[in-house]
């Protein structure tokens, strides 16, 4: 029955992660996803950007209702000024929805073997880390900076044994509840090594 149980998992987290290569016996126990707060911040930007064009717009068109201004715009001039303005617009709104999926694309899975990190850093650039759970010796998080106290995310960082490699995941809500679940499974892979060691 536990081998089944086993095999159900392993056939859903296929289903439901299609992004990772899982082995027999392997099955996802956490995503960890970064925090929305990011998407936030992303896309507030964009939209002080596009209020900054907007009020460039507004004044770039009382040019023809003030004769005091140095300049008035001609019409192939105001017709060149407003398809910048659309570009300028076109590309504020390309920004953030590629910010948004380079963001999102950042992602840690935790399996009942190992944890995957999968780190992008834009459109055509992505790297996978992938560390067993026995070879972990720490798992920690840190908050540093007033904002993300406020809004309660944190790194989740992980020391190996042997060459002392660091791997960390940013901007994570709610940090201690990842950092419990893997420091768990760890602790699990760690026993069942022990023991098929002691076995062998």
């Amino acid at each position: 029955m536990k081998m089944d149980l086993a095999d159900l998992r392993h056939a859903r987290s296929r289903k439901d992660f299609p992004e990772l290569t899982l082995e027999k016996d392997e099955y996802v126990e956490l995503a960890v996803s970064r925090s929305k707060v990011g998407l936030v911040l992303i896309w507030g930007g964009v939209i002080i950007g596009i209020l900054a064009v907007t009020i460039v717009v507004l004044l770039a068109s009382a040019v023809d209702m003030d004769d005091n201004l140095l300049f008035k715009a001609s019409g192939s001039a105001k017709r060149y000024f407003n398809l910048l303005f659309f570009a300028l617009y076109a590309m504020l709104i390309i920004i953030g929805l590629v910010g948004s999926k380079v963001y999102r694309g950042n992602k840690l899975f935790v399996t009942n073997h190992r944890v995957v990190q999968i780190s992008t850093l834009s459109l055509f650039s992505q790297s996978t880390n992938v560390i067993n759970l026995v070879s972990i010796e720490d798992v920690s998080y840190k908050q540093s900076g007033i904002f993300e106290y406020i809004f309660k995310i944190g790194t989740i960082r992980m020391s190996t044994v042997g060459d002392e490699t660091t791997y960390t995941f940013p901007y994570v809500d709610t940090p201690t509840d990842e950092l419990d679940t893997i420091t768990h499974l760890v602790h699990v892979a760690k026993g069942a090594d022990k023991q098929s060691g002691a076995k062998a």
